[in-house]
């Protein structure tokens, strides 16, 4: 909900935070602001961000299609120097910008540092995908002969989430301008300062109209999802509002990559090293952001020789966790970003508690954090399960982690294969044959060999999910032909 801009008693000149939309290479206040609270201390605003009006969505759309020819018809290497130029522009202000986004994210600081360095670290691998572009395949005759090369697509409407905005953001829109398309990105409306802040010093580097940045409610930027001039819509999102997208998309035809949600399992084999170091990866790929990661391990499965071992490790490791703000160096988690979030994974623990499931809450929560009224949770395990809970076949996004025994894994297999979700899965053993042949057999996006979650993101192959997880593949070459067309050019010989 939109709002009159007024000065908040609890801000302080830190926080006094203000972002229009970028519109054609230009700065656009609006008469509606949105409030951006604090998840660690809700009562506290960081910021506004503008909220648009529908006609200020279309301007957006009609800047990007007016840019549209003249950013096509370049070279695509001249298209790469400008955009490896613009990343400069950046360099400055990543500990600034790293610093809003904790506040208004909630993730730990470290967590944002690494997340300003990701978008950055993603565009430079775009940029190194340029020549796939220049590729022209050729069918020879007789009678006929055809040469087929790429063409990018238009006008691209980029929707991202809340947990990792700007280095899911590195995912598609650097492959799409430097394909040759242009760009109207609508950031998460709990996150939208520090990417708005993001992409203006970055577009400065552009040519006006090529990217632009709309912030508002769903219903005022619908038509960066209806307007006939989108030819392309990217989102990252739930499952559910992935399903909007899609038949939003459906009015004019427009081509989707959705990137939905994922209850990623991983399968802890009876010969699985459980040393510190393997415990330490299985801990950050299932509560990396508070476990708010759509690539994060959401359940665990192992063999019923090794649970007992797994179990009290795993109860050893996340009793050291600290939970609390994220701007305090010594917390190790922050809170959840919002409060309905918060109290789905409470809900969802709930259940399981009731239905007999031990529940082992760990870790401790920082003084601060306890009188703040945040959003935090210490991170739960949840210890043998009913399948059937909400714990196990829903994405709890938060940091309670059903761990379920198993005997045969055939049964897993077939399982975890017939799910509704295919993001990401990850297989644990010593054996490197045994756990590749495993691997083989998960139809998932990506599968992780003893690892899991973003820390182990391979950004060179293409990202995206089977089944209900997803449509379309981002990054690698696959990622960057996604944003063009096939072009045949036939001849009679």
């Amino acid at each position: 909900m939109s709002e009159k801009l007024e000065t908040d008693p609890k801000e302080t000149r830190a926080e006094a935070v203000r972002t229009g939309l970028l519109i054609d290479g230009k700065t656009v206040e609006t008469e509606g602001w949105t409030a951006v609270h604090d998840p660690a201390a809700p009562d506290r605003i960081v910021g506004h961000a503008a909220a648009a009006t529908p006609d200020q969505a279309r301007a957006a759309v009609a800047a990007a299609d007016a840019a549209f020819p003249g950013w096509a018809a370049m070279p695509a290497r001249r298209r790469a120097e400008i955009i490896g130029a613009a990343l400069t522009l950046l360099e400055d202000s990543a500990a600034e910008r790293a610093a809003l986004m904790t506040r208004e994210n909630g993730k730990i600081a470290f967590e944002s540092q690494i997340e300003m360095g990701v978008f950055v670290a993603r565009t430079r691998a775009a940029i190194d995908l340029v020549d796939n572009l220049d590729q022209v395949r050729r069918l020879d005759g007789p009678p006929l002969t055809s040469h087929i090369h790429r063409l990018p697509m238009g006008v691209v409407t980029v929707i991202v989430p809340f947990n990792w905005p700007i280095a899911i953001l590195g995912a598609s829109l650097p492959y799409a301008l430097l394909a040759g398309n242009t760009a109207v990105v609508k950031p998460p409306p709990t996150v939208p300062l520090s990417m708005v802040r993001t992409l203006e010093l970055f577009a400065a580097g552009l040519p006006a109209g090529v990217l632009n940045v709309v912030t508002g409610s769903n219903d005022a930027v619908s038509p960066l999802l209806t307007d006939p001039r989108v030819r392309k819509i990217v989102f990252t999102g739930s499952t559910a509002a992935g399903k909007n997208i899609m038949a939003a998309a459906a009015q004019n035809l427009a081509s989707v990559t959705l990137e939905l949600g994922g209850n990623d399992p991983a399968i802890v084999m009876d010969d699985a090293v459980l040393d510190e170091e393997h415990l330490g990866r299985l801990v950050t790929g299932a509560f990396l952001t508070s476990g708010q990661v759509c690539m994060a391990v959401k359940r665990v499965y192992v063999h019923r020789s090794r649970y007992d071992e797994l179990v009290d490790q795993l109860t050893s490791a996340l009793d050291t966790q600290r939970v609390g703000p994220g701007t305090d160096p010594a917390s190790t988690m922050g809170p959840l970003n919002s409060a309905t979030q918060r109290d789905k994974v409470n809900a969802m623990l709930a259940e399981a508690a009731r239905a007999g499931a031990e529940i082992r809450e760990l870790g401790t929560l920082a003084p601060a954090a306890a009188s703040s009224g945040g959003h935090f949770l210490r991170p739960a395990l949840v210890l043998d399960p009913d399948p059937g809970l909400r714990i196990v076949t829903e994405e709890q996004f938060g940091p309670a982690l059903p761990i379920l025994p198993f005997d045969d894994v055939d049964s897993v297999l077939d399982q975890v294969n017939n799910d509704w979700s295919g993001l990401c899965s990850s297989v644990w053993s010593a054996d490197p044959t045994r756990a590749a042949a495993l691997a083989e057999r998960l139809r998932t996006g990506t599968t992780w060999i003893n690892h899991a979650n973003a820390v182990a993101c391979d950004d060179r192959a293409p990202f995206g999910g089977f089944r209900q997880s997803g449509i379309g593949r981002e990054m690698g070459p696959d990622g960057l032909l996604s944003f063009t067309e096939p072009h045949t050019i036939t001849t009679q010989e």
